[in-house]
């Protein structure tokens, strides 16, 4: 552990205040000589929500996936709901047990049902009985408002509808953090919404969430903290109504006028 995150946790014990849900601290990680993220601090409090955003290629998703460890980080520290990131398997597996994530493109399995899609990581990797695990995609199913597609095929539902049954998928393992990956920009326009719908709700009920997005208007929204990356380094962060209003740097005013002005 770095000098800071131990500083930064001794002071929360020292405090008795709650611990982070994600404390990130001198992150660095290179594919090969390309250096995609530069010293990234950040820490994220149970419940919060954050919204990252920048132009393409700046490591937005690549610094969540390495929440998770779907990327692996070179230098620093990542510690998950008190765990610490570390190179062991069962590590990562307990800290991905915390963590749920929602991609770009679905990833849902094309030759499985709805419900088995949901059920599949519960039976496997949580080994919960069947019964309990069709119990539980169904409940999440119908909270996304797709619990009458269960038993239909990935193939056989709208982009939209593929990325809600993505989501109840995510929240059947019962994470304490959800990531989203872009979520919405494999979809059409008019589908958007009902994605948007689901995420707003989920951050209602406190769910701690980071989401990948250029929807400013659900940062606008839903956001306790709009963060700016560009050239793998966060430029910016502020709540969203300093972040859209009076954003301090340069760059972030340049990306904010042509984003906006779309």
């Amino acid at each position: 552990m770095s000098p800071q995150a131990s500083n930064a946790a001794s002071d929360v014990a020292s405090s008795g205040a709650e611990p982070a849900m994600i404390d990130i601290s001198g992150l660095n990680k290179w594919y090969g000589d390309f250096h995609v993220l530069r010293d990234i601090d950040l820490t994220v409090g149970r419940g919060e929500r954050i919204v990252i955003c920048g132009p393409s290629g700046s490591g937005k998703s690549t610094l969540i996936r390495c929440i998770n460890h779907l990327e692996e980080h070179q230098q620093g520290d990542i510690i998950v709901d008190g765990m610490h990131m570390t190179e062991d398997v069962k590590r990562i597996e307990q800290i991905r047990r915390h963590v749920g994530m929602v991609f770009q493109h679905f990833n849902l399995f094309p030759h499985l049902s709805v419900l088995d899609n949901c059920c599949i990581a519960q039976t496997w990797v949580q080994r919960r009985p069947r019964r309990e695990a069709e119990a539980t995609a169904m409940e999440y199913l119908e909270r996304v408002q797709i619990a009458d597609q269960a038993h239909k095929y990935p193939g056989q539902l709208s982009g939209g509808q593929q990325q809600r049954v993505a989501i109840a998928r995510a929240l059947c393992l019962k994470p304490e953090v959800m990531l989203f990956d872009e979520p919405t920009s494999a979809l059409d326009p008019e589908m958007i919404k009902e994605v948007l719908d689901v995420m707003i709700e989920l951050a209602q009920d406190g769910m701690t969430m980071l989401c990948v997005t250029h929807e400013m208007g659900f940062a606008r929204t839903v956001a306790d903290r709009v963060i700016f990356m560009d050239q793998g380094q966060i430029i910016e962060e502020a709540p969203p109504t300093t972040f859209f209003n009076s954003p301090r740097s340069e760059r972030t005013r340049l990306f904010l006028s042509q984003i906006l002005g779309h």
